[in-house]
């Protein structure tokens, strides 16, 4: 896989001072975490989810979640179960006969109810399993997680494949005050046990602003809700501590666009909010984000991109980690590159230059997101 790989050659040297690179499901953790970008959420009782992925039908998307929880109805779960499964040998047959490549096929992740599903889904695919790269566990709680983490242990050792686990915090337990650093703490040290399962830190913001009846409009990031960045803040407080080597990613947007065929499109509402939105995860250290819409996609991606400003203070910090230079002045003469403070920082942006690429000086997602 590689981001962008639907621009022209032509269009990828104007862009880019250094180009993004491939990368498979079997890459290292350590860069894998990083490299979801926008992660498409798809309804489990579409029909279409199989052919959507050998077709090619969905521009730059490089990870999905099937979802079998909250965005089918209870009465469809059976119906869900099954076409998951049938989608995903749609796939698995599509790749026999050479209709689509293994590095066209996005990372392929899905969201359960319960455990049981996951012991069902690994059941009817046996070995096809590992079309998967992994499983996303809502509602997730340090009470019954550990067994969904035993299970895809197991089922990587059955099946001799690294399938992950995206857990999603999103329960009362986390949001409300009362016990929340508690609970956290209980969740951090499980998670820490199976710490080489995890593959990304997942927020359900949505399920969090329920539990108060609030949801944000428009004009607003989720950033502006008060009682949902207090949570966010433990959350990243938590698990976001460089040391640790969690990545957590942006929650969902839920305002979306149709209207697409404008080369200005990312200046409409929508788009317009979501780019604020992002970028505010971008700040708080937050990595890629969960999308409901293909309109979304691009316009996360092209944010995760490393700016020209950022690859040059990135490089000469770590450049100097060795030498006599504590300080070291940017090459454009407007900050400060201290190298002790700054060290984790440039390690982050290097990690994501490799996955997503360096724009050209003067270059930004704009730019980007003008191309068709």
């Amino acid at each position: 896989m590689k981001y962008f790989n639907y621009l022209s050659e032509q269009e990828i040297k104007d862009l880019f001072y250094k180009e993004p690179q491939n990368f498979t499901k079997n890459e290292d953790k350590d860069i894998l975490s990083y490299a979801l970008g926008a992660t498409l959420y798809m309804p489990g009782i579409r029909d279409r989810i199989g052919a959507d992925i050998i077709e090619k039908k969905i521009k730059g998307i490089m990870s999905v979640i099937i979802c079998l929880e909250d965005s089918i109805g209870d009465s469809t779960v059976e119906n869900g179960l099954k076409n998951v499964v049938i989608q995903l040998k749609k796939i698995d047959d599509a790749l026999k006969e050479g209709n689509i490549l293994k590095e066209e096929v996005p990372l392929i992740f899905i969201r359960v109810r319960n455990l049981e599903q996951i012991k069902s889904i690994s059941l009817a695919l046996g070995e096809k399993i590992n079309l998967l790269a992994g499983f996303v566990i809502p509602k997730f709680s340090y009470i019954n997680g550990e067994d969904y983490f035993k299970e895809i242990e197991n089922l990587n050792s059955k099946w001799n494949t690294s399938l992950y686990a995206m857990p999603v915090l999103e329960t009362k337990d986390i949001l409300y005050l009362d016990n929340r650093l508690e609970h956290l703490k209980n969740l951090k040290e499980l998670f820490d046990k199976y710490k080489h399962l995890i593959l990304n830190i997942r927020i359900g913001a949505t399920d969090f602003s329920s539990l108060f009846g609030i949801r944000r409009n428009i004009n607003n990031a989720i950033y502006d809700i008060s009682v949902i960045r207090d949570c966010l803040s433990s959350i990243i407080n938590i698990f976001g501590r460089y040391e640790d080597n969690y990545a957590i990613s942006g929650p969902v947007w839920e305002y979306f666009t149709k209207n697409t065929d404008d080369e200005n499109y990312y200046l409409q509402e929508p788009i317009a909010g979501l780019i604020r939105e992002g970028k505010l995860d971008k700040e708080n250290g937050l990595f890629g984000k969960t999308v409901i819409h293909p309109s979304q996609i691009i316009p996360i991606q092209s944010l995760q991109v490393v700016t020209y400003e950022e690859y040059m203070d990135a490089y000469a910090i770590i450049y100097n980690e060795n030498e006599n230079n504590g300080v070291v002045s940017s090459i454009y003469k407007n900050k400060m590159n201290e190298v002790k403070p700054h060290l984790n920082w440039a390690k982050k942006i290097i990690k994501k230059s490799y996955i997503y690429g360096v724009y050209n000086e003067n270059k930004c997602y704009k730019d980007l997101l003008s191309r068709k």
